[in-house]
């Protein structure tokens, strides 16, 4: 698929190899309309190579014919999930082209800008592009820092629950998004150095660099705190380990001089008072009884129990 539209009304029309004052976007091409784009644009082999392939990651470069960048972000950022999307801009003197597989946020965001009086360049359409696709990954950083939240949560709430699994669910989901991000990053910061733009387009070069580095520093941010939740949820559980062990070392000192004192009256020995006593056994439970009441009030008073 090919639309068109003026950079100078923002008004679509219908493209028939214009090159001029034109952004033209394409969504899959097929073999005829690719071939209608190189015979109308100058386009570097290189460059077309990666914008066609679906695999590839965010980098820029500046060739003699044009500026090109390629970033990848999310398809749906409220989510954080790994799903990406791709968008390769191919920026000229007087002209835009776009191409992805299927469209992007982004795209679908600045469409309906261009001819605004901010928007009617072809580097100010690239920069609102890269604007755009930079705030999907603070939306990102939204949802994952919610994620982070409950986590946090339940680690307080439901101590006997593990949480590892989920701790590395997000670090990974975290982990890729900071590899986004510092990706765009770098990209947009090559195509800055040596793209042949003005020095208002630099100015907004960078702040868009500037917003890829403040959502990688968010996401770095997350990662910590990740790595601070499973130091957390061990130490718990080593308390808690702590806790079960002291309330056992108790029971076991409290039964230690009953098993004792079991065992002396235990003794088949033929002169022992205690055992022809008529009140000997009432004797023997008393004596249990008082001593494992004694210490158990005794730990409790000490918080031992």
């Amino acid at each position: 698929m090919i639309r068109a539209r003026r950079l100078s009304d923002g008004q679509d029309f219908p493209w028939n190899g214009e090159h001029e004052n034109v952004w033209v976007d394409t969504q899959d091409p097929t073999p005829d309309e690719l071939a209608a784009l190189q015979a109308a644009f100058p386009l570097n082999r290189l460059a077309l190579e990666d914008a066609l392939e679906r695999g590839h990651w965010s980098r820029a470069e500046a060739y003699p014919e044009h500026a090109f960048i390629t970033v990848r972000s999310y398809v749906n950022p409220d989510q954080a999930d790994e799903f990406t999307e791709r968008l390769s801009i191919f920026t000229f003197g007087d002209a835009v082209l776009t191409h992805s597989p299927g469209g992007t946020r982004a795209l679908g965001s600045v469409w309906p800008l261009t001819g605004r009086d901010s928007v009617n360049t072809a580097q100010e359409v690239t920069y609102e592009l890269l604007d755009h696709t930079a705030d999907t990954f603070f939306t990102a950083a939204d949802a994952l820092e919610r994620r982070v939240d409950e986590l946090e949560e339940r680690v307080f709430q439901r101590v006997r629950e593990n949480p590892v699994p989920a701790v590395f669910e997000l670090k990974h989901l975290v982990s890729q998004a900071r590899r986004l991000a510092t990706d765009a990053r770098e990209a947009t910061a090559l195509l800055g150095r040596h793209a042949n733009c003005t020095p208002a387009d630099l100015v907004r070069y960078r702040d868009v660099q500037d917003s890829f580095t403040r959502a990688a520093g968010r996401f770095d941010t997350l990662r910590d705190l990740l790595t601070n939740l499973l130091d957390l949820h061990l130490n718990l559980q080593s308390q808690r380990m702590n806790e079960v062990m002291r309330t056992l070392t108790a029971v076991s000192v409290i039964f230690l001089p009953l098993t004792f004192l079991a065992g002396v009256w235990g003794m088949n020995f033929d002169h022992m008072p205690e055992l022809r006593s008529p009140h000997g056994y009432a004797l023997a439970w008393g004596t249990f009884l008082l001593i494992g009441a004694a210490l158990s009030v005794y730990f409790k008073r000490r918080g031992w129990w």
